[in-house]
């Protein structure tokens, strides 16, 4: 794989999940444009740089040691990579401050580096949060692939921020650089909620949880499918989001023990409040992980899951692969894996190499509700 050159450093980068003949790299174009831009602007050690949405610790791991850098984003993967990163390159693992994305994070920054998220509202939700966070002649300078460069990004930076110059292109790269200007408070549209009829329960949903504004069409599939009578069955939602699987699965068995665990702090903080409000104290675990890597073995009896087939703008089904692995792992023998999919990824024949028997619990034209028992 090749280092990351920067006139900061020159590392070398591993993406996360780690596999095997890994085929992408843990940086592009857009961290080496960033970098070298801000190098030009010769920040000394005390220039306080906040970076956002760094997606294995390409920015932030240059930058330690070089000025004052701290790292936010919403991606448990994303910090994991940066901790691995920074020992890889013989730094200390916490050489740089990790703010979760459900958390504020506190300035004020001469610059704001921003990896643009693939979910806007993110984006948007972070450029509120800077209100009152930047120093006297800061710069807020976003970057990404032009590829998954959106006209909206620039115009968020300079709603939010301040008038805003795309440089040109290198690479396939470009930056959006923000002045800052005074501008009248902004109170976050974040977060949003609905209802379900069926159970009636809201949700509350953060900036960056997936299908923020309603129910998933696959989700919606599997609502009426979720396995009955559990008794005090220990039960994990994989990939939580919202939580909404796992508290329709509660309201219907009281006696089961649940685990929530996603890679987003904000779908975490949703399904926390979520579950508070549906439940109220019912014992439960919520956490941000890599999917269940942190679970014992043979501790589970039931996993429910809607898998994405996305990390980040990288389409693809390793990450459900992993996820089939990883509740396989964590069953009991006899437990089973519940998920829900697309008909044409095709996972019956998946789960079928992993498990000993698979069938089909549901259908609709476009997705099947499958069961996998250990």
């Amino acid at each position: 794989m090749p280092l990351l050159e920067t006139p900061f450093a020159q590392l070398d980068l591993i993406r996360q999940p780690e596999q095997q003949n890994e085929p992408l790299q843990a940086f592009d174009a857009a961290d080496e444009y960033l970098l070298n831009h801000l190098a030009e602007q010769h920040p000394s050690a005390e220039t306080r740089v906040l970076v956002l949405n760094d997606s294995f610790g390409a920015l932030a791991a240059s930058l330690a040691g070089k000025v004052r850098v701290i790292s936010s984003g919403d991606s448990f993967l994303a910090f994991q990579g940066l901790e691995k990163n920074l020992i890889r390159n013989n730094q200390a693992f916490d050489a740089v401050p990790s703010v979760p994305a459900s958390e504020a994070f506190n300035g004020p920054f001469d610059r704001v580096l921003i990896r643009v998220p693939k979910t806007l509202a993110l984006l948007e939700e972070q450029l509120i949060r800077l209100q009152g966070q930047l120093a006297p002649g800061a710069q807020v300078i976003a970057a990404a692939m032009i590829k998954h460069l959106p006209r909206a990004a620039g115009d968020l930076l300079e709603r939010y921020i301040g008038p805003v110059q795309a440089s040109l292109a290198v690479k396939k790269a470009r930056l959006l650089i923000a002045t800052p200007e005074t501008k009248a408070p902004v109170v976050s549209p974040y977060p949003s909620r609905y209802q379900l009829d069926e159970p009636a329960i809201e949700l509350l949903n953060h900036a960056n949880v997936f299908c923020r504004e309603g129910l998933d069409i696959g989700t919606r599939a599997f609502l009426p499918h979720l396995p009955k009578n559990l008794g005090t069955a220990r039960v994990a939602d994989l990939g939580c989001g919202n939580g909404v699987l796992a508290i329709a699965s509660a309201l219907q068995n009281p006696q089961a023990q649940y685990t929530l665990v996603d890679e987003s702090f904000m779908a975490v903080q949703s399904a926390t409040e979520n579950w508070r409000a549906a439940l109220g104290d019912r014992e439960v675990i919520v956490r941000a992980g890599d999917g269940l890597a942190g679970q014992e073995s043979q501790s589970l009896d039931v996993v429910l899951c809607n898998p994405p087939f996305h990390q980040q703008q990288v389409v693809g089904d390793f990450l459900a692969w992993r996820m089939f692995q990883q509740a396989r792992e964590a069953l009991v023998v006899g437990g089973a894996l519940y998920i829900v999919g697309n008909r044409h990824l095709g996972y019956h024949s998946k789960l079928a190499r992993l498990f000993r028997g698979v069938e089909q619990v549901a259908a609709t034209p476009k997705f099947v509700i499958l069961k996998a028992r250990k």
